[in-house]
């Protein structure tokens, strides 16, 4: 019909509630898959062929990189944005970071899974201390997921530097498993995790939901 207007696209919103669920569901499939015989033998197949093969540069940089996940360092970060004047987007991405950590330690007493070195001691090289809890999911990747996510959106940066920001998210996922603390699925689900809780969390005052930058 002549004049008519275009067929508008579904909210934003419901849209961004569409993929946040769509990202917890799959962090929930990587769990529940990586539990069962064929998960748990392509899980445990791909953690020695990725835990410390890279030599000694590989091992420096995962181990200089992999406490970003921490939710220490996300405490710092925020503390930074704040003195530098970013109180509310600072708040924002710690409060999202604390409650994935939350979920987190729920998710992990679920499932109990043992960690690498656990399963199979003299098969892990394990290059630093033994952390707390359970196996799955990473909570290193879901905390720094959820942080750089929320943190990026408030801040408003660009397309690049939330991509930059998601590679380093990814990086430290892919350090844990290096490093001899977990499996390759429980960097995967703490990673989907982390950008679940990020997609899902509220928007401040005036940032407008995600269309891409």
């Amino acid at each position: 019909m002549a004049g008519s207007m275009p067929r508008s696209a579904p909210p934003v919103k419901v849209r961004t509630i569409l993929r946040g669920a769509a990202l917890a569901g799959a962090a929930a499939a990587v769990g529940v898959w990586s539990s069962t015989r064929r998960g748990r033998d392509l899980d445990e197949r791909l953690f020695k062929a990725a835990n410390g093969r890279l030599g000694a540069d590989a091992d420096r940089m995962f181990q200089g990189v992999t406490e970003l996940g921490s939710l220490y360092a996300s405490g710092a970060a925020a503390i930074a944005l704040a003195a530098a004047g970013r109180r509310r987007e600072a708040s924002r991405a710690i409060a999202a970071a604390g409650t994935t950590w939350l979920l987190g330690q729920g998710l992990k007493k679920a499932f109990e899974r043992p960690r690498p070195y656990e399963a199979d001691e003299e098969g892990t090289r394990r290059m630093i201390g033994k952390p707390l809890g359970a196996s799955w999911p990473s909570s290193h990747a879901a905390v720094i997921g959820a942080f750089v996510g929320v943190a990026g959106r408030e801040l408003a940066v660009s397309r690049s530097a939330r991509a930059g920001l998601s590679a380093l998210a990814a990086t430290v996922a892919a350090s844990r498993t290096y490093l001899g603390v977990h499996f390759p699925s429980d960097g995967v689900g703490g990673f989907l995790l982390g950008r679940a809780v990020a997609t899902l969390w509220p928007r401040g005052r005036g940032v407008t939901p995600d269309r891409g930058r």
